[in-house]
């Protein structure tokens, strides 16, 4: 498990790193003005629409049914997943041929755009629905791939979409002189199409691990009598969890490119739009998804097994080594973002058209969207508890608190808050929304698996104890990381952040062992022996 882990997380570090650099080329090429909004959102809405009414089930649906046919199937589940599939492509190809069409109504609903800008996001979200078929397949073959102890394929896989989005950027600063007045059709072709090949080319590249893995699908239309009812109807509650939270996002959306809009208007310096938001999610989310999902992805199909044993004490077991393990890093990395984000968000993004003025909107967005990191990877993982259960009606209600919260506070935010300062506020809104939300459904899990078992020392760990002492750490640690990385700003960006990257983790390593942080310690241990090994 902590190998596959471990082949996870390397290649979500990859792909998060490439993945910064195609953010870094996109934003040099359109900005974070008008013209970078309309890209993002007609790129956005795909994903949008696929995880709303499809790609939430199929990621947390799929592996424990695949698991449970697999222990309970004569034929180890081999035509109930050829079954699912092919009905799963079914209703993507569907839903992706009527998107396209939808097209001009999808962008009118995240914007209130006219003319030209109009006119030209609907033409890019054209040529990016169709990434909602690739999008399915993905998921769904590289579900098939991980229900069979396959992890590493679909981690690594879109490093190839990064590498083909920069290249068609870069291709597009070499052909494009000036994008400030708008994209030609050739232009918005370029852009569009070169976007969907990446996640066509994503896609593909999962065959030969299938074919590795003696995985053959054969479409069966035989649904009927075949046992889908039951992922149908856990599906429908996931379907539903998603449509509240595309609702919360929606009115961030909204309100965030209509703030970019009056940020514009009033002549303030620096985008203060979605392009702003979306810039600091996607860094903000980074520690989660190479920590968090590639922990929990290793772990899922031990905890569907043990849950259709009945046995909770191990759900239970996992489910708590995964809040703590994955704390260990993430509450760092939170510190981290809330101490160094100019300098964070400098590295990476200030380049081409991207100035001083629009960094520093970005950094205060990831310093809001900081606390709410600690909460969301920890709402990752417990809400897998409840789907390992095949639960998937619990977690739709307690959701709701997030969904409701987020949207009531960035709709507070919206008009409490002046233009420069307003999508600030819609990051704070989401950072209690998740602290809210955490909470909510770990009361709820707990209940649910019963009283802990094992020795008092095991009852003792605790992952509450575990973020408290993290807390506590890098505190200090935060702080002495701002201050190193103030003293190297002189010789730029990546000298500051790598200063203060150093001093934060060197603190946390330091005080690990008084504040008896053995997740930490335990984690240092295992890499001086592999050190060792390799006589390094």
């Amino acid at each position: 498990m902590l190998r596959s882990g471990a082949l996870m997380a390397a290649g979500s570090i990859v792909s998060r790193a490439t993945g910064f650099i195609r953010s870094a080329v996109v934003v040099a090429a359109l900005g974070t003005g008008l013209l970078g909004d309309g890209y993002a959102v007609a790129n956005t809405v795909p994903n949008i629409i696929y995880i709303l009414l499809i790609g939430g089930a199929l990621n947390a649906v799929f592996v424990p049914e695949l698991v449970r046919a697999a222990k309970e199937h004569a034929d180890g589940g081999t035509a109930y997943t050829d079954r699912l599939l092919t009905a799963c492509t079914v209703a993507l190809v569907a839903l992706t041929t009527v998107a396209v069409l939808a097209a001009p109504l999808f962008v009118s609903v995240y914007t209130d755009y006219d003319g030209a800008q109009a006119s030209t996001t609907v033409a890019l979200a054209r040529y990016c629905l169709p990434q909602i078929l690739f999008y399915g397949l993905f998921t769904l073959l590289g579900q098939a791939l991980n229900a069979r102890g396959r992890f590493g394929a679909m981690m690594w896989t879109p490093v190839l979409n990064n590498l083909v989005v920069i290249g068609v950027f870069g291709l597009f600063l070499y052909v494009s002189h000036d994008a400030a007045d708008g994209l030609t059709a050739a232009e918005t072709r370029l852009l569009g199409l070169g976007t969907t090949l990446g996640i066509v080319v994503q896609a593909l590249a999962l065959v030969p691990s299938l074919r590795s893995a003696r995985f053959r699908w054969r479409p069966r239309f035989d649904w009927r009598g075949s046992g889908l009812g039951r992922p149908l109807r856990n599906a429908g509650w996931l379907v539903m969890l998603v449509l509240t939270n595309q609702i919360a996002y929606w009115v961030v959306t909204r309100l965030s490119t209509t703030t970019g809009q009056h940020a514009v208007d009033a002549g303030l310096a620096g985008g203060a739009g979605y392009t702003a938001y979306s810039n600091a999610y996607q860094l903000w989310i980074v520690p989660q998804g190479i920590i968090t999902v590639s922990l929990v992805t290793a772990l899922m199909p031990r905890m569907s097994e043990a849950a259709t044993e009945g046995d909770l004490g191990a759900v239970r077991r996992d489910i708590s080594y995964a809040l703590r393990s994955s704390a260990a890093l993430v509450v760092p990395a939170a510190a981290l973002f809330a101490a160094l984000a100019p300098w964070v968000m400098g590295s990476v993004f200030e380049y081409g058209r991207t100035g001083a003025a629009d960094i520093e909107v970005m950094a205060g967005i990831l310093i809001a969207f900081a606390p709410g990191l600690i909460a969301y990877s920890a709402q990752y993982v417990l809400s897998r508890g409840f789907y390992a259960l095949s639960d998937t009606r619990t977690p739709f209600f307690l959701n709701l608190v997030i969904a409701a919260l987020t949207a009531g506070l960035s709709v507070a935010a919206y008009f409490l808050l002046s233009p420069r300062w307003a999508v600030t506020g819609m990051a704070a809104a989401s950072s209690v929304a998740f602290l809210a939300g955490a909470a909510v459904t770990a009361h709820t899990l707990a209940r649910r698996l019963g009283p802990r078992a094992g020795t008092r020392t095991e009852r003792r760990a605790t992952a509450v104890r575990t973020h408290l002492r993290l807390l506590v750490a890098c505190a200090p640690a935060a702080a002495v990381g701002y201050a190193a990385a103030r003293a190297a700003e002189g010789f730029g960006n990546l000298a500051a952040l790598g200063s203060g990257t150093v001093a934060l983790a060197l603190v946390v390593v330091i005080l690990a062992g008084p504040l008896r942080l053995t997740e930490i310690t335990d984690m240092l241990n295992s890499l001086w022996r592999r050190i060792g090994r390799s006589g390094v």
